[in-house]
């Protein structure tokens, strides 16, 4: 049987703890008892975790064997910001399907109230990304950054660049993932409801992004980030 995945808020030698309202849906909603086994992530990789005690806002973890956990590909999401609901369902299917982290970012055509209001929607998202990533068995929570501007998050990015463009005719997306060299670092941008702008494209081109198209169809901002995701991963080795 498939034990249940958690991340773990302490760790400490062969101990480790969830706390606050992560342990609480341990301990009320799924009722954990003393002796149950998970596994157990953390920075250190993921172990198989046996229940030693249960409190209020507290669940302790005694750590055993290592779990076999290895996540090779790091692909990079820089979200052009856009309505919080659907940013928050790319974020959460993103996650699932494993991406490392996510990085907001504010597009000249990012509604100047979202613009205003993401820093404080930066811990639920990062809250989001650890039950996604628990709830597939990820080893760890991916990172949710801070937003930053397009122009900084654009200079700032290393790996393979590759910027999603409804405007690109040549390239498609499989064929730029086909044709780049065998690489464990991937950034993929995409822009917001509106997409990129023309200087914003000369941008990523300036700084040496490759351009590609997810098709002739218009998708919405979270359906293309899932939908190029999925597709990264099946493609990538």
């Amino acid at each position: 049987m498939t034990r249940r995945r958690w991340i773990a808020d302490e760790v400490s030698g062969s101990r480790a703890a969830l706390v606050g309202s992560h342990a609480d849906h341990l301990a009320r909603v799924l009722r954990a008892r003393i002796g149950q086994e998970f596994d157990i992530a953390s920075p250190q990789g993921v172990r198989r975790g046996r229940v030693v005690s249960v409190s209020d806002g507290r669940v302790e973890f005694e750590l055993g064997e290592a779990v076999s956990a290895s996540e090779t590909l790091s692909l990079t999401l820089f979200l052009s910001i856009f309505k919080f609901d659907r940013m928050e369902w790319a974020i959460e299917k993103c996650v699932e399907l494993g991406v490392a982290r996510i990085s907001p970012v504010i597009a000249q055509r990012t509604g100047a109230h979202l613009a205003n209001a993401a820093a404080k929607r930066v811990e639920r998202w990062q809250r989001i990304a650890q039950q996604a990533a628990e709830q597939s068995r990820r080893a760890f929570s991916p990172e949710i950054s801070e937003p930053v501007s397009l122009k900084e998050a654009v200079k700032a990015a290393t790996g393979v660049r590759i910027v999603l463009a409804e405007s690109e005719e040549d390239t498609t997306f499989k064929d730029a993932l086909r044709t780049i060299p065998p690489a464990r670092d991937v950034t993929l941008a995409f822009g917001p409801e509106g997409g990129w702008t023309e200087p914003e494209l000369e941008l990523f081109r300036g700084q040496g992004w490759i351009a590609a198209s997810l098709g002739s169809t218009i998708l919405r901002a979270e359906t293309a980030a899932i939908a190029a995701t999925a597709i990264a991963f099946a493609e990538l080795p």
